[in-house]
């Protein structure tokens, strides 16, 4: 019998995802990836001895990659070696007051009791929530395919999704068990990147102070790219073929089914096509136009998720104050915020985040010496100009040598910026943005641009702009239920 062809677009995680478990189901997979290296948003490069991971830099939610492997009968460790790191990160509210965020739980409260009273008590109380939402929301929503409200139509769910405080805020939520500013600003971080102001964030996701309190901040040794090296082994293993420098253009299709797919330079058979490439430019620029999901006003009308400016930089020294996570949260948040998501605008006062793997890894800079990713987040869609850069690059810099008490543009002997522009070409970013659609209530779950195309029968989309949502794990998770949902519609279960 002759086996069904998969044409995935895309190798970053949903695209990876998708292609190995419908390898493992029997499918011919075939990846095609624009650029020249695999991995999505989640390549790396290297430079002058140093080595950089482009994108995601924090492993949260452990249980969720040790899934995906296991659905597979392996295990990450086959892959890859993990590190809890402690301190989690530090938090830099000015010179010579930084908030070092433990590892372990019981001094994590003696950090909180140490700010305000009674509030070791009140994280107790929040995290069992939390642990509730975490459990109903990774463990069940998120595996939901969103293509009808008949799949929410539970008693039990609909109970659960209530008790996950779906139509209240997380600014409201955080409030209610806590007042110090500090410790605010410390629970209203993970949600900094899902798109949208604390007040309108879904309470749901303090289900992300679960994954950051109780289920640690972990480091794979040689870097997040390691998670992609062990993807791409273990999809090669189940037989998907990659081909890279493969930009696709357009597909054919006969009646109401893509049959064919073109590239820059060739044309692939397909009886599935899976696009884990950007949503918008799949439905804008590669589908005929009696085929879009969606036309230019509609996606005009989404709220999508911050854009960012990166550095990466190879500096000649240590930097004794760096942490492998630092937030550089010394000016107020609320302005930068609103400069991302209400007035889009080049802000102010940025707060920024500083990674440095080398703090871990020394196989990732030479001896002595320093790899630093610094990211500041900003709006979509803004005029990107070297000048522009070069700004912020100063101001950036100015800061973190104020509050470090140490030169270090002096010491910078590579250095890279990315941002708008990079997005764009690189990934054909809608509006260059940098993490998919906030997550909004507006913009969950059926509300999201669907997973299947609405008038092509084997035509579906995997990542970001799709259900679950932005980040690694709901990119993990977003191939897998996209596999199903082929498996579903070809009645193979």
């Amino acid at each position: 019998m002759v086996k069904k062809r998969v044409i995935v677009i895309g190798s970053g995680f949903s695209g990876l995802s998708a292609a190995t478990f419908l390898a493992n189901e029997g499918f011919a997979v075939t990846v095609l990836e624009k650029n020249k290296d695999l991995g999505g948003r989640a390549r790396k490069f290297e430079a002058k001895g140093f080595t950089f991971d482009m994108g995601p830099s924090w492993y949260w939610m452990p249980d969720v990659f040790d899934r995906y492997f296991e659905n597979f009968g392996k295990k990450t460790s086959d892959y890859y070696q993990l590190q809890r790191l402690d301190p989690s990160y530090h938090i830099v509210f000015g010179k010579d007051d930084v908030m070092k965020v433990p590892a372990n739980l019981n001094q994590f409260k003696e950090m909180l009791e140490g700010l305000e009273p009674g509030s070791a008590k009140a994280l107790d109380e929040f995290l069992k929530q939390a642990a509730y939402k975490y459990e109903k929301g990774i463990n069940d929503l998120v595996y939901k395919p969103g293509r009808s409200l008949t799949e929410f139509m539970n008693p039990g769910l609909l109970y659960d999704m209530l008790r996950m405080d779906i139509f209240s805020s997380i600014h409201s939520h955080v409030r209610k068990f806590f007042k110090h500013e500090r410790i605010i600003r410390l629970m209203e971080f993970p949600i900094l990147f899902l798109g949208a102001l604390p007040q309108n964030t879904p309470a749901l996701y303090s289900l992300m102070n679960y994954a950051d309190i109780s289920l640690g901040t972990w480091y794979p040794q040689g870097g997040m790219f390691k998670i992609v090296e062990g993807m791409v082994n273990l999809a090669k293993e189940k037989g998907v073929e990659f081909i890279t420098d493969q930009e696709v253009i357009s597909v054919s299709c006969e009646g109401n089914k893509v049959n064919k797919v073109h590239t820059i330079n060739q044309t692939f058979e397909a009886d599935v096509v899976i696009s884990s490439a950007d949503y918008e430019h799949t439905d804008q620029s590669i589908l005929p136009e009696q085929f879009r999901n969606y036309d230019s006003e509609y996606w005009d009308k989404r709220e999508l998720a911050p854009s960012s400016l990166i550095f990466y930089l190879g500096v000649d020294k240590r930097i004794q104050k760096l942490a492998h996570h630092n937030l550089f949260f010394d000016h107020d948040f609320g302005s930068h915020a609103r400069q991302i998501y209400e007035t889009p605008e080049w802000p102010e006062e940025p707060l920024f985040y500083v990674s440095a793997t080398s703090k871990t890894d020394d196989t990732v800079a030479p001896a002595g010496m320093e790899n630093l990713f610094i990211l500041m987040p900003v709006a979509t869609d803004l005029k990107d100009t070297e000048e522009i850069r070069e700004k912020y690059y100063h101001l950036i810099m100015g800061r973190m040598e104020a509050l470090l008490g140490e030169n270090i543009r002096d010491h910078v002997i590579y250095k890279r910026s990315f941002a708008h522009n990079d997005f764009k070409s690189e990934y054909h970013s809608f509006k260059g943005n940098a993490y998919g659609l906030a997550n909004t209530l507006r913009q969950t779950a059926i509300l999201k641009p669907s997973l299947k195309n609405k008038k092509i029968k084997n035509f579906y989309y995997a990542g970001q702009l799709t259900v679950p949502g932005p980040g690694v794990p709901p990119s993990l998770i977003s191939g897998q239920v996209v596999g199903k949902e082929v498996l579903k519609d070809l009645k193979m279960v």
